[in-house]
């Protein structure tokens, strides 16, 4: 996906209003994942997926700290991103519709926060 220099300004300038609270919201969004799509528990087995769960909230910033890495270098995606979906794909073997689940997720909150 190639976004243009007005698209990549606006998702920096979103990603700074954010702040500090980008590990919160990547928490939440994970949470409604698993809520709305119990199957994506199964990569879980090993963390309690209980909402506000320390794990949860330990993932939820993984997931953040990913994020934040992408919107660093969003002008090379797949190079900044290349270990993590490695990871993803040949270990974990996760299914990449759960990334498709989890997007939904965050566009729906992204929405309902304004």
């Amino acid at each position: 996906m190639v976004l243009s220099a007005a698209e990549r300004a606006a998702v920096r300038a979103l990603w700074t209003k954010l702040g500090s609270n980008v590990g919160v919201y990547a928490t939440e969004a994970l949470e409604r994942t698993f809520l709305a799509f119990p199957t994506t528990k199964t990569y879980f087995p090993h963390l309690d997926l209980t909402p506000g769960s320390a794990q949860v909230k330990a993932h939820g910033q993984k997931v953040a700290d990913a994020l934040t890495r992408a919107v660093a270098h969003l002008d090379d995606l797949p190079t900044a991103l290349w270990a993590l979906s490695d990871l993803h794909v040949r270990q974990l073997r996760v299914d990449p519709v759960n990334f498709k689940f989890l997007s939904h997720v965050i566009s729906a909150l992204a929405t309902s926060y304004g």
